[in-house]
């Protein structure tokens, strides 16, 4: 055997070595030409965002957003503006609205809070009192020209229970309260088990809307600490307020119940589907409000862009969207006519094309809208100056319409569109005029809702003249858009708007911000701190339109599957 010394294998194994290491070099290099060559004549990115987003709406609108990265909002308004059908509409009657005072409650905007994605042309949340109005000269009254449409009747164990018998359509359903606290036992109570959280969803002949609210002491959706995407000024207990019952108030429909939310269920009867949430801040208010239940039973991923918001649930593929439109029709901010630049020109006649341009792709619409038209602005229609909000240079021009009609006309326009878009086959939820609080005068005059810690009885409701004819005006407008509609979409009225008007105690109040140092009570003087007596705390009363929406949604389309089979 013949042995080789240690200094003749080590001159040996040195050629190997480097031979192997430019071998694998070469190959290396190799592969990536080969596979740059592949990658160039056959991109996969569609392939893979089809994989991760499962639907087909994100084609569009992923298009749509790199578009809206290089071009300001106001430019697209005004561009957009000029491609829209109008709708063919004649200036109402006026009925001397103007006697009833409006509220002057500002949306707090878009400034979405822990939301990433905020559209450019949604105002910030200002800090003190003009987070709510620019309506500087409209002063609430509470009027009680219109009789309660509810009644509150005193049972013989000494609890209240409140009936209400207004009816539009829709949706409802209930829990049990138990172990009512010492503090509420003068409060509607119910020892009544419901299995509605198991059903499905309710009788479809149930009228939602005409019932009550009970105490239920198993507790909200979520809390403040479990959702990541609540807005701060919607926190209420993180910012302080002491109570918490107002979580606890459920919804009960006369003649059925509405069911629990299961976050599970209602995942799956969306699947592959979108739902939007299209309006004003208190639009924003109840998408959170889903977001937050949904996002108890799984992460969803977010797709937002300057147009919309978009969180998508990977496990069914369902898509939550929200869109910015404060009016819900066209607005240019250009001179016309005698209407100088700078104050916003409301377009009656013409929906809001940021909302429009995506319409054929929602699967379900919810729609909310009112309070802005509070704020400054001209209303055009068929093309002439026909009225303004806080602006009227020459009182020797009369005007033809006043805000409480241009709401109804707007309300008119965009569901007119939806229902007459030959591509849009989807289910629009109009959900009623939302009711603040503002009691002893306005957001700026006085107005309060500090210290509601329960739902008002027929004594304590203080009836809104203002509220009331909002919401006229509003069903008015549904009515003549369904009786226009010409595509196979479906149109219904998620009518709250008496419901909630009870749920003074649902509001952040002065609990609208994080600020250890705010007023909290009213000064000296008597007068209430800031507050914010429109939106609503989450969570708190505004789930239950959530749940009213998802009841919506159970009965449309099992009524589709029923029709089809």
């Amino acid at each position: 055997m013949t042995l080789v010394s240690t200094k003749e294998s080590t001159k040996t194994a040195h050629p190997k070595s480097l031979f192997s290491i430019v071998a694998s070099v070469g190959g290396l290099a190799l592969f990536l030409i080969i596979a740059s060559t592949l990658l160039v004549s056959q991109p996969i990115g569609s392939t893979i965002r089809g994989f991760f987003y499962g639907v087909d709406i994100l084609t569009k609108i992923d298009s749509e957003s790199s578009l809206g990265n290089s071009v300001s909002e106001s430019n697209h308004t005004v561009q957009s503006f000029e491609g829209t059908q109008k709708i063919n509409l004649t200036v109402p009657e006026n009925h001397g609205n103007e006697g009833f005072s409006q509220h002057g409650d500002k949306e707090s905007g878009g400034a979405d809070g822990n939301g990433p994605v905020i559209a450019k042309n949604e105002p910030p949340l200002p800090g003190n009192e003009d987070e709510l109005s620019d309506s500087r000269s409209v002063e609430s009254k509470n009027l009680k020209s219109n009789p309660p449409l509810a009644k509150v009747t005193q049972r013989e164990d000494g609890n209240r229970s409140s009936s209400f018998s207004h009816t539009v359509s829709q949706d409802n359903a209930p829990v049990s309260s138990t172990n009512l606290p010492t503090e509420l036992k003068n409060l509607e109570s119910t020892s009544a088990t419901t299995n509605s959280s198991q059903a499905n969803h309710v009788d479809s002949g149930c009228d939602l809307y005409d019932g009550k609210w009970i105490y239920d002491s198993t507790g909200p959706l979520y809390t403040n600490n479990s959702c990541p995407v609540l807005t701060q000024t919607q926190n209420c207990q993180g910012n302080g307020r002491p109570d918490k019952d107002y979580e606890n108030w459920r919804w009960k429909p006369s003649h059925c119940d509405l069911p629990r939310f299961d976050a599970k269920k209602f995942l799956e009867l969306m699947r592959g589907k979108t739902l939007a949430f299209i309006g004003d801040s208190v639009a924003r208010n109840q998408m959170e409000s889903m977001l937050c239940i949904l996002w108890q039973v799984e992460v969803p991923k977010n797709r937002g862009n300057r147009r919309m918001q978009r969180y998508y649930f990977k496990s069914t593929s369902t898509m939550i969207v929200r869109i910015w439109s404060s009016w819900l029709v066209q607005q240019t901010p250009e001179p016309f006519d005698f209407a100088p630049a700078g104050v916003v020109k409301l377009h009656l006649d013409a929906p809001d094309e940021r909302f429009m341009d995506y319409i054929s792709d929602f699967d379900v619409v919810v729609l909310s809208s009112g309070h802005w038209f509070t704020k400054q602005s001209v209303y055009i229609l068929n093309n002439e100056i026909v009225g303004g909000q806080l602006w009227w240079p020459d009182n020797s021009r009369k005007k033809k319409i006043d805000s409480i009609e241009a709401f109804g006309v707007s309300v008119e326009t965009a569901l007119t569109a939806m229902g007459t878009h030959p591509n849009y086959t989807g289910l629009t939820i109009v959900r009623s005029f939302s009711p603040d609080h503002y009691e002893g005068g306005a957001w700026n005059t006085g107005g309060s809702c500090t210290g509601k810690v329960q739902p008002a009885s027929e004594g304590e409701l203080v009836e809104n003249g203002f509220t009331n004819i909002m919401h006229e005006k509003q069903v008015t407008g549904f009515n003549r858009a369904i009786k226009r509609k010409t595509n196979n979409s479906k149109m219904k009225l998620m009518d709250i708007t008496r419901a909630f008007s009870y749920r003074h105690d649902g509001h952040p109040g002065p609990y609208r911000s994080l600020d250890p140092n705010k007023k909290t009570t009213r000064g000296p003087d008597g007068r209430p701190p800031p507050q914010d007596c429109l939106h609503w705390c989450m969570p708190g009363p505004v789930d239950t339109w959530n749940e009213l929406v998802f009841e919506i949604i159970s009965r449309e389309f099992d009524d589709r599957h029923n029709n089809s089979s």
